[in-house]
């Protein structure tokens, strides 16, 4: 990882007309950086807008405000064969392996495919060539290219490979694990690590499971009903977590121990807004036991609290000391 950005949110905003008059926010005033080389994790409960912010982040959903950088360039504007170049360097691996693949292709056509297109000089013979050069890199072979993708179990490898055909830079991988059985996830994960060094890729790493996202990522961003909350360097965000959301989230990780104390978990109460009529001031407001007055009539923003460290609570409104110090003070009136 360098400190070079590839990938830049400006206040991006994701809605979708549901009815009259209504309108549901997935992604709301959203602005990150992602860097050359890292994998940044992207968690949050279900429907917290992660997936959609990555499905807009490749330019498969339309952004409803705000901006996308990749390399600089802001590609909500970009159309023809500047769009086509972006989507040759931007891939997305999907949640479901088997749902993103067309049941009527061969293994070896799902592969070609793309580079068919965006390498249009390329002889038959050096494509297929190609498709089995991918297939052996993600664990396949050459005699899975004439099978149908119902008739392999390793669903995500065809879509990993597929990824990689069009020789991309960047790739949102959007729950690559959750649809797999626990015995085939950390293969996974090991294997999208091992190419991200061989073939120096960025990855946006979109999860629910944060004991996973830990092994993969450099940096997190934490979201929260479409808005981020937290974003730190994973190890920190681990070690230290200071949003009362990321404390709960992370406090709810199974510890495999039956004899481990967990006297001191998070139990959030009520239920998750409606991203349609979400709370007008902070939005975890509603379940956050240190929530006051202020958190909810006032939307909080996302501010550095320390070097590599934003967050978005008003705890830390007069800094990071005075934050943890209300924090405790309460935690120790509730015990």
């Amino acid at each position: 990882m360098d400190n070079n950005v590839l990938v830049e949110l400006k206040n991006l905003d994701k809605f979708f007309n549901v009815g009259k008059d209504k309108t549901l926010k997935a992604v709301e005033n959203v602005s990150l950086q992602i860097y050359k080389g890292e994998t940044f994790g992207l968690v949050g409960e279900s429907g917290c807008g992660k997936t959609t912010c990555g499905r807009t982040v490749v330019s498969l959903y339309k952004p409803t405000n705000g901006e996308i950088l990749y390399e600089n360039k802001d590609i909500t504007k970009l159309k023809g064969k500047e769009l086509k170049r972006f989507r040759k360097k931007v891939q997305m691996i999907f949640q479901d392996p088997y749902a993103s693949l067309d049941s009527k292709m061969t293994i070896g056509d799902i592969i070609a495919e793309g580079m068919r297109v965006h390498f249009p000089k390329l002889k038959e013979d050096e494509v297929q060539a190609k498709v089995t050069d991918y297939l052996q890199t993600v664990g396949l072979n050459s005699e899975h290219s004439a099978r149908f993708p119902h008739e392999l179990s390793g669903g995500q490898r065809i879509g990993i490979a597929r990824a990689l055909a069009v020789e991309p830079d960047f790739i949102v991988c959007d729950e690559p694990i959750s649809a797999l059985d626990v015995s085939i996830q950390a293969q996974i994960v090991n294997l999208l690590i091992k190419l991200q060094q061989d073939f120096k890729l960025t990855y946006l790493f979109i999860s629910h499971d944060l004991s996973m996202v830990k092994h993969i990522s450099d940096r997190i961003g934490v979201m929260y009903l479409g808005s981020l909350v937290e974003v730190s360097k994973s190890k920190d965000l681990y070690d230290r977590p200071l949003h009362p959301y990321t404390k709960a989230l992370l406090s709810a990780i199974p510890i495999p121990d039956p004899n481990a104390d967990t006297k001191d978990r998070i139990k959030l109460q009520g239920e998750i807004p409606s991203p349609i009529d979400a709370p007008s001031g902070c939005k975890f407001s509603t379940r956050c036991p240190y929530a006051s007055e202020i958190c909810r009539a006032e939307r909080p923003v996302l501010k550095e609290i320390e070097k590599g460290h934003t967050i978005s609570c008003h705890l830390y409104n007069d800094g990071l000391e005075n934050g943890l110090r209300i924090m405790e003070e309460m935690d120790n009136k509730i015990n």
